[in-house]
């Protein structure tokens, strides 16, 4: 009955969800409204960040269950749980178990077993976030502290979440210098983690608009990666002897060459870009020179409160950071947008 009453009168609705229907198409469909079923719930969103959708909609990767990121209000629930109808939360990406070692860990992004929502709930749509709602398990809703906004909510995701999760693990403190080689909106949230921790940042970037936006948020110095004296440039920025820590964002091998060979001896390296065809020399860069490498995807749910934090306290810069707001309608002029590097996060508004 609880339940019921927390529908709201949403009930055999239908709503609006964005589908890629061929190379740089992309139209708002209509697909049956999701009903929370044991620990999944429905979050309306209110804010949906845009990540590297893009690169299926230049592609023509036909789908209509997009993106990863959100946050939102939660609006039905079918049992008592860890959140109720009300609560502003942050959805966190992927999926778990819950019950596997990684998971119980507060690594859930690693779970081998994570659950198919649909399957397990019996709805026919809910997994997008370019929507105006979805399903979400319960204990991977972050609560929204009171004062932070949605669109600020949404950066504890691919905004600042993957480098949050590798500063962390690095322990990036001051006065440590940190390279990041690529300034896509995943390397723009490093250097605001970076110089939230005090560190000196040094970005890696070719593309004029991000360069500008690196340095706006904070990066000490921007290296241009086809400068042949890019390497030089960055040993003479750290004394000589390379970055102390150093994450790639690029997700190319050529990005990814010039961190190993720009960190400094003992230092570390976290890998966070996807793709990218790095060669590595086991002697060279393992052995003699030291390195430790990491491969970050996002950070443990252990630390929601600190992201949330930092949320708070990088409110300006996330301003900043945040370039462009659209309502969900205007998609392909925003995929557009995505596709000319002109722009640092795009978020979209569904219910605009």
């Amino acid at each position: 009955m609880a339940a019921a009453a927390a529908t709201g009168g949403r009930a055999g609705c239908l709503v609006q969800v964005v589908a890629i229907t061929g190379p740089g198409q992309v139209d708002l469909v209509e697909r049956p409204d999701p009903a929370a079923k044991d620990d999944y719930v429905v979050v309306k969103v209110h804010t949906t960040p845009m990540c590297t959708e893009y690169k299926a909609f230049r592609e023509g990767g036909v789908s209509d269950r997009l993106g990863h990121e959100a946050a939102g209000e939660v609006v039905e629930v079918a049992r008592p749980g860890r959140v109720q109808v009300g609560d502003r939360v942050a959805v966190m990406p992927q999926a778990g178990c819950g019950r596997c070692r990684h998971c119980l860990a507060g690594d859930y992004i690693h779970c081998q077993h994570a659950p198919d929502a649909l399957a397990a709930t019996g709805n026919r749509a809910g997994t997008a976030t370019y929507a105006q709602y979805l399903l979400k398990q319960d204990w991977l809703l972050v609560p929204i502290p009171e004062g932070i906004a949605y669109d600020h909510a949404g950066m504890a995701c691919c905004g600042l979440g993957p480098t949050f999760g590798a500063m962390r693990r690095m322990a990036v403190s001051a006065p440590e210098s940190v390279l990041i080689t690529g300034m896509g909106p995943v390397g723009q949230g490093g250097v605001i983690n970076g110089t939230a921790r005090g560190a000196r940042v040094i970005a890696v970037e070719s593309h004029p608009y991000r360069a500008r936006l690196a340095r706006a948020l904070g990066a000490e110095a921007v290296i241009d990666p086809g400068d042949p004296g890019a390497l030089a440039q960055i040993r003479g920025l750290t004394g000589g002897e390379g970055a102390d820590k150093g994450l790639d964002c690029s997700g190319t091998a050529a990005g990814q060459r010039l961190l190993i060979d720009a960190v400094r001896r003992r230092g570390q390296v976290a890998f966070i870009g996807e793709s990218g065809d790095l060669h590595l020399h086991v002697s060279g860069d393992l052995l003699r020179k030291g390195l430790t490498l990491h491969g970050c995807w996002h950070y443990n749910l252990a630390d929601t409160r600190a992201v949330m934090e930092l949320i708070r306290r990088s409110s300006e810069r996330l301003e900043a950071f945040i370039t462009h707001r659209f309502p969900m309608r205007r998609v392909q002029e925003a995929f557009a947008l995505q596709l000319t590097g002109n722009s640092g996060k795009v978020v979209l508004h569904p219910w605009e």
